[in-house]
């Protein structure tokens, strides 16, 4: 070899020490076993603890006026005409209107046979007047019959026995006749009353069944019992469903059900907040308990309220809710009905209790424990669970003041980024 070849040779041969020995402690220090990180700790402390409990709900007018679909004996009825969801309206203007063509039908047969019928009242009246006086007629003329006869039979003396027996036949005859007659008036003038009331009843059946057709168009067209604004219903005449499916407002061209509620006029003057609560806060809440609610569109802005009624429980079994609804006591002019609300609901405040944050608070085998710093270490303790929130617990068995751990310390620590492993793998590469 030559002399720069050498050289060259040397210098690679310097630099590959070079590196070797530079890269040699960088590992020592990666492959170092690192400090265990520290635990997170609290201490326990003792202070009045509020228990409540929170939910998101949507503000509607208390007192609603609901207007539904009339009971007309129609399987189903068609919307013709109906207001937008939060228009506002005016006592007695319309919200919404009914297709009125089958009722419009009805009413044109039913005042039809109302004619006829009258018309059939005013024949049978004027019959039966037409009868009475036939029948006054034969009373008098048989009355009259029985007095020339019994006038005939006096003169018998003076007439032989054969035109004095004819005058007694005579005079017998016209008795039977008045008897006869005076015997069946009453009944021949039931009659001609029954037959008046026979027409009289068709035009009565006639009549009401003009009125209730008129009715029915009548209450087809929804108003407003109130000034207010308009809250839509979600239309539910359907046969197709799904688990979290939306259904749309009622619009339109939609079919409704008789008894269905279309739409509702909120009370402007009196609030309430419904909301969907978990099943297992059911027991710590009753009628007028207080809240606080925050509208969603008025931030900065914090409502009293207090719970108005406590609903049913629906839902699957792993998600059973209950409805619960809240009347505000302070409304403002400028809510509206949908709008959304997050309600803090107190429950309980227990006065001064010891208390934990409820991570701190281990459940395993039935025992309720904490793990308590002694010796430098943390042991696990038992304590007694008196009340549970959501962020809180509060427990009977430690001291003011004690510290805690807030994780626990039995857990194994997690490989993380950068530890030996991933080291060994950065070298390797």
């Amino acid at each position: 070899m030559n002399g720069p070849t050498k050289i060259i040779l040397a210098i690679a041969g310097a630099v590959v020490v070079g590196a070797g020995a530079m890269s040699v402690p960088t590992l020592q220090e990666l492959l170092a076993p690192q400090q265990a990180a520290a635990i997170p700790s609290t201490r326990v402390k003792r202070s009045d603890v509020v228990f409540t409990v929170t939910a998101s709900g949507q503000l509607q007018g208390g007192n609603s006026r609901m207007l539904v679909a009339p009971m007309t004996g129609s399987a189903q009825l068609v919307i013709t005409e109906l207001r937008q969801a939060g228009e506002p309206v005016k006592k007695d203007d319309t919200v919404a209107q009914f297709d009125t063509t089958d009722e419009s039908y009805k009413l044109r047969e039913a005042e039809a046979d109302l004619a006829e019928a009258e018309q059939q009242v005013t024949q049978a009246e004027s019959d039966a007047l037409a009868k009475e006086e036939e029948l006054n007629y034969d009373l008098i003329k048989a009355r009259g019959e029985v007095e020339q006869t019994e006038l005939d039979a006096r003169r018998n003396e003076l007439l032989s026995a054969i035109a004095a027996k004819q005058n007694d036949l005579a005079l017998e005859g016209a008795r039977d006749r008045l008897s006869k007659i005076e015997h069946d008036y009453p009944a021949r003038k039931a009659a001609a009353k029954a037959s008046i009331a026979i027409q009289q009843a068709s035009r009565k059946k006639a009549t009401t069944l003009a009125e209730t057709a008129r009715k029915n168009i009548e209450m087809m067209t929804l108003k407003a019992p109130a000034d207010g604004y308009i809250n839509v219903e979600r239309n539910t005449n359907t046969n197709f469903y799904f688990s979290g499916m939306t259904l749309p407002l009622f619009q339109v061209g939609d079919q409704v059900r008789a008894g269905m509620a279309v739409a509702q006029i909120p009370d402007m003057r009196n609030w309430e907040v419904s909301a969907q609560i978990a099943e297992q806060d059911r027991g710590h809440l009753s009628l007028s308990q207080p809240a606080r609610i925050e509208v969603v569109s008025m931030p900065g802005r914090t409502f009293r309220g207090k719970i108005t009624n406590l609903g049913g429980t629906t839902g699957p079994p792993w998600e059973r809710r209950f409805e619960c609804k809240l009347s505000l006591d302070d409304p403002a002019a400028e809510l509206r009905p949908g709008m959304s609300a997050q309600i803090v609901i107190t429950m309980e405040t227990m006065k001064n209790a010891l208390w934990i944050p409820s991570q701190a608070m281990f459940e395993r085998d039935g025992r309720s424990f904490v793990y308590a710093k002694a010796n430098g270490s943390f042991v696990a303790k038992d304590v007694k669970l008196v009340r549970r929130s959501e962020s809180q617990v509060v427990i009977d068995g430690l001291s003011d003041g004690e510290e805690i751990s807030m994780t626990s310390p039995d857990q194994k620590e997690q490989k993380k980024p950068g530890g030996p492993g991933n080291a060994a793998k950065a070298v390797a590469k």
